[in-house]
C-alpha cells in the first residue's frame, strides 16, 4: 500500500502516524483483499492444503494480515495452519491496529486479538499465536533486507508491500527483491498495488512472470506475478511437508509434551510414552516456577532466545491454563548484583521487557509464575495426543522405515514413522550416545503460608527467584532457589541446599529472609529436588539426528522458556515451514552442534 515515510530531522525514517497512512480506513481493507488475496489466487489456492505460507514486505496496519485470516476463518476449505510472516521496521502502537480496523466491522474482533498481542517489538523476530495455534503471525522487526536474508523457509504467496517506491526506495530495490525471490518456489504467486516500470523490470530480473491487472479504483492497475525463472533453481529449499502422520514422543515433561502438542496441531497422530505412572513426574514436576527473560550487557544469544520463548509461553500459559490458580502473568523484579553492567538497550518497546526500578534493579513485565505440571497435562490434553504412562523404553530401532520403541525385553512398544527423544538424562542412552548431556541437581525451598498472610509483592529474581505467593493444591506457599548442582544426580533433600537457599533470599528480598528464617532454623521449611539436564554449552538441543529421528531436550534450569520455543522449531523443520526464529539464532539450538556419529560414540 502506498504509505509516505515520516522523516526525522536527521534524515532517518521513523514510525508512520496512523493520520498519515489511512485517512480511511475502509478502503485499505478493500485493497488488501483486491490487490494481495485475490491477486495470489486466494482463498481458493490453499483449498484442501495442509499449510499455507504467505510472506510479506510490509506489515503496516495489519490490515493484510487481518483480512488473510478472516479469509482463512471463513472458508471451509482452508488450510489447517496458516503461516505469515510480516517484516516491517517500523511498528504502529497497538491502538492504531485497532484504529485502523474500526470501520471495517468484519476484522474488528480479529484487530482486538492482534492488539492484545502487540507489545515489547523491539528489533527481531516475534511470533504471535492465534485460533488456538493455527493461525500463526511471525512478525520480523528490523530491516527488510536483513529480515529476508534470515528467513529459511518457501513462500506459497507474497505480499509486496510497504511504502511508496520513490519516498522509500531500499523496500523495492533489486537486492530486496532478490532476497524475496530466494523466500520462493516455483509456482510462488506474488501480487502488489505498484505498477512502476523498475519494480516490473527488476521482478522479471529475478524470475517472476509479471502482469498488469485492473486496480481498485481510484488505482488503474496493480502487478500480479508467478514465480517461474528460465533458468533451474540450483539452491535447496527446506524439504516441505504438508501431509501430517505418526511420532513417537519419549518423555511426558514440558519438552516432551510441548513437542506432542505442537504436532499434534498440525495434524500429527502423537503416542507420548513416559516411563513414570504420570505425566511431569521428573523435574518439570516443579510446585510453580519463574518464567522471565534473561538479560545481558550485549544482548546475547541467551537474552534474544529466551524473549522468543518466554513470549510463547506467556500465549499458551494464557490460552490453556486458568490465571491466578495455574499461572499469572506477576512480572518479576530482578535484583542485579553490585557493580553489574546494565543490559543492552533494546530499542522501541523496550519498556514491556525490562525498566529500571529501586536501585540496582530491574522490572520484567513480560514475567510468570506457572506451575509447570499444569501446563504439561494442559499440552498433553492436545487433540491427536494420547499419553502411555509406565513404559519403559530401552532403545529405539529403525524398522522398514519406522522408528520402534523397544522394551528391556527387547520387545516392541509402540512405532511411528517420527521418533522425538526428550527424555532429559535418559535421551543419551536412546540415541546411543550421540550428545553429551549433564545432569544439574536443583533443590528448591518452600512452605505453606500461614496467618496472616505474607504482603503482597511480585516475584524476584537475580542469583535465585523467590516466589512470594504461589496456589498450591495444599494451599498458598512460597518458594525459594535453587541450588545448582553440576554433575550431581541425588534426589536427597540436603540441609546444606537449604541453608544456601536462606542466603539467597537475604539478597532479593532481605524482609522476606527475616520473616521466613525461623521456619529453615526451625527445620520445617521443606524441600522440592529435581535433576535437570543440560548440554556443555547450556543451550536446549534440538533438531533431527538421522531420519525421522528427533529430539529435544536440554532444557536446563530453563523448562518454561524454552519447551515451546524447542517445539515448534521442531515442527517448522520436521514440515519445512517458517521458522519462529532467524536462521542463525535457530541454528544456535540445533543438536547437530555437538552431535557424534553413533558408531564414533564411548
Amino acid at each position: 500500500m502506498a504509505e509516505p515515510v515520516d522523516w526525522s530531522p536527521d534524515g532517518t525514517p521513523r514510525s508512520p502516524r496512523f493520520a498519515d497512512l489511512y485517512p480511511s480506513a475502509g478502503a485499505p481493507l478493500e485493497q488488501a483483499r483486491h490487490v494481495f488475496l485475490e491477486g495470489c489466487d486466494l482463498p481458493a489456492a490453499w483449498a484442501g492444503r495442509e499449510g499455507w505460507r504467505i510472506l510479506e514486505t510490509g506489515f503496516g496496519l495489519g490490515l493484510n494480515f487481518l483480512a488473510a485470516w478472516r479469509a482463512w476463518k471463513d472458508d471451509p476449505r482452508r488450510p489447517r495452519l496458516l503461516h505469515f510472516v510480516s517484516v516491517e521496521a517500523w511498528p504502529v502502537s497497538a491502538q492504531d491496529i485497532v484504529r485502523g480496523a474500526a470501520s471495517t466491522p468484519e476484522v474488528q474482533e480479529l484487530a482486538r486479538e492482534l492488539a492484545a498481542q502487540w507489545w515489547g517489538l523491539v528489533p527481531g523476530w516475534h511470533r504471535l499465536q492465534f485460533e488456538g495455534g493455527q493461525v500463526l503471525l511471525t512478525l520480523c522487526v528490523g530491516d527488510v533486507r536483513k529480515m529476508l536474508d534470515e528467513q529459511s523457509f518457501a513462500a506459497d504467496s507474497v505480499f509486496l508491500d510497504g511504502f511508496e517506491p520513490r519516498g522509500n526506495p531500499a523496500m523495492w530495490e533489486l537486492d530486496t527483491l532478490k532476497a524475496v525471490a530466494r523466500c520462493c518456489r516455483r509456482g510462488t504467486q506474488l501480487a502488489t498495488w505498484t505498477v512502476l516500470g523498475q519494480v516490473r523490470r527488476d521482478l522479471a530480473q529475478c524470475g517472476f512472470q509479471v502482469e498488469k491487472v485492473p486496480g481498485l479504483p481510484p488505482k488503474r492497475e496493480r502487478l500480479r506475478a508467478l514465480f517461474d525463472p528460465a533458468w533451474t533453481l540450483r539452491r535447496t529449499a527446506p524439504a516441505r511437508r504438508d501431509a501430517a502422520g505418526s511420532a513417537l514422543v519419549v518423555g511426558g515433561g514440558l519438552a516432551g509434551a510441548a513437542a506432542a502438542a505442537s504436532l499434534a496441531r498440525r495434524g500429527w497422530r502423537v503416542e507420548v510414552l513416559d516411563a513414570a505412572n504420570e505425566p511431569a513426574a521428573g523435574a518439570s514436576g516443579l510446585p510453580a516456577g519463574l518464567l522471565a527473560p534473561h538479560t545481558s550487557p550485549d544482548d546475547n544469544q541467551l537474552s534474544r532466545l529466551s524473549r522468543a520463548g518466554v513470549r510463547m509461553t506467556l500465549q499458551e500459559a494464557g490460552d490453556r491454563l486458568v490465571a491466578g490458580q495455574d499461572w499469572q502473568r506477576s512480572g518479576v523484579l530482578e535484583r542485579r548484583e553490585a557493580g553489574a553492567r546494565l543490559p543492552a538497550p533494546l530499542g522501541p518497546g523496550e519498556e514491556e521487557w525490562q525498566q529500571p526500578a529501586d536501585e540496582g534493579s530491574l522490572w520484567h513485565a513480560a514475567a510468570a509464575w506457572v506451575r509447570p505440571g499444569k501446563l504439561v497435562r494442559a499440552w498433553l490434553a492436545e487433540p491427536g495426543v494420547a499419553w502411555r504412562g509406565g513404559l519403559t523404553v530401552r532403545s529405539l530401532a529403525n524398522r522398514a522405515g519406522e522408528w520402534v520403541a523397544l522394551d528391556e525385553d527387547d520387545q516392541p512398544i509402540a512405532s511411528a514413522e517420527v521418533v522425538v527423544v526428550a527424555a532429559a538424562l535418559g535421551s543419551a542412552a536412546l540415541l546411543d550416545r550421540r550428545l553429551t548431556l549433564h545432569p544439574v541437581r536443583g533443590q528448591v525451598s518452600w512452605n505453606l503460608h500461614g496467618d496472616p498472610p505474607p504482603p503482597a509483592a511480585p516475584p524476584r529474581n537475580g542469583h535465585g527467584h523467590f516466589l512470594p505467593d504461589v496456589p498450591l493444591p495444599e494451599g498458598r506457599a512460597w518458594l525459594t532457589g535453587s541450588t545448582y548442582g553440576r554433575g550431581e544426580t541425588s534426589p536427597a533433600p540436603r540441609a546444606e541446599d537449604q541453608r544456601a537457599n536462606l542466603e539467597r533470599l537475604r539478597v532479593l528480598d532481605p524482609e522476606a529472609a527475616a520473616r521466613l528464617a525461623p521456619e529453615f532454623q526451625a527445620g520445617t521449611a521443606r524441600a522440592w529436588v529435581g535433576v535437570r539436564c543440560a548440554s556443555s554449552d547450556r543451550r536446549p538441543l534440538v533438531g533431527e539426528l538421522a531420519p525421522g529421528l528427533w529430539v529435544s531436550t536440554a532444557m536446563g534450569s530453563r523448562g518454561l522458556t524454552f519447551a515451546r520455543l524447542a517445539a515448534e522449531l521442531l515442527a517448522a523443520r520436521l514440515q519445512g515451514e517458517p521458522l519462529p526464529l532467524p536462521a542463525r539464532l535457530a541454528a544456535a539450538l540445533d543438536a547437530q552442534r555437538s552431535a557424534m556419529p553413533a558408531a564414533a560414540a564411548p
